[in-house]
């Protein structure tokens, strides 16, 4: 589903570039929930970004879908991006001047969905995420771990092939860490491609693979158990 080739990232410092990925070469397969591991600064975040297409200014190839990314222009790019992907933020990225439901109902309005349908599924999705006392709210109106908690449920409410989350639980307590990840399980059996970007040992666990950069490349790509036991040992 997921084919990356050769892709780097840099910025231009003075008479030099700085790197932040070099040489990325991934596959991830349909229906994968696949952990990014590495120390702060390893370009975690940058290759998520990426993934989401949020970020085209890189070399290298970005097949998603067999659609050839790395070849599309911006505005087709954020079309393949609405189709495909649900995206967590660590920052929430709410829309600070829309209430709980409309920002629910966002990603829906990119689609072609009936407006009763939309309106149906807010409701179904407010309810999943106990969240239907905090419909009529802004986002300032919310603590951090209510606004992670719509982040999430605006990322899953379109129900998108793949699902991706930067600290999807950094902003919640250990009970709702871990309802988010034993929701993103569910999706994932489902058939929702799932990548987490993640420092917590606990949630990789959830995974079937963990990836760690380091310094911007691929250090390892190791199945979730045999990642685990390497760090142990």
């Amino acid at each position: 589903m997921i084919r990356l080739r050769d892709i780097e990232k840099s910025y231009r410092a003075g008479f030099s570039k700085s790197y932040v990925l070099r040489q990325i070469n991934l596959d991830i397969e349909e229906g994968e929930f696949v952990t990014i591991m590495g120390p702060s600064g390893a370009g975690k975040s940058t290759l998520l970004g990426i993934l989401g297409m949020l970020d085209g200014d890189f070399s290298g190839e970005y097949f998603l879908a067999d659609h050839p990314t790395h070849k599309m222009r911006p505005k087709d790019r954020i079309e393949l991006n609405k189709r495909y992907i649900g995206f967590v933020f660590q920052s929430y990225h709410l829309l600070d001047d829309l209430t709980v439901y409309e920002n629910l109902d966002v990603p829906l309005s990119y689609r072609n969905i009936a407006r009763k349908e939309r309106a149906a599924m807010v409701a179904d999705t407010l309810d999943r995420f106990n969240i239907v006392g905090k419909k009529d709210l802004f986002p300032s109106q919310l603590s951090g771990g209510q606004q992670q908690l719509v982040g999430v449920a605006r990322a899953v409410i379109a129900k998108p092939k793949v699902i991706l989350a930067d600290e999807p639980t950094g902003n919640l307590h250990s009970a709702q860490g871990e309802e988010i990840m034993e929701l993103f399980s569910k999706l994932n059996r489902e058939g929702t491609t799932v990548i987490q970007v993640t420092h917590s040992e606990k949630n990789a666990q959830y995974g079937n693979r963990i990836i760690q950069l380091k310094d911007g490349w691929l250090e390892s790509d190791l199945p979730t158990r045999q990642a685990a036991e390497q760090s142990v040992g």
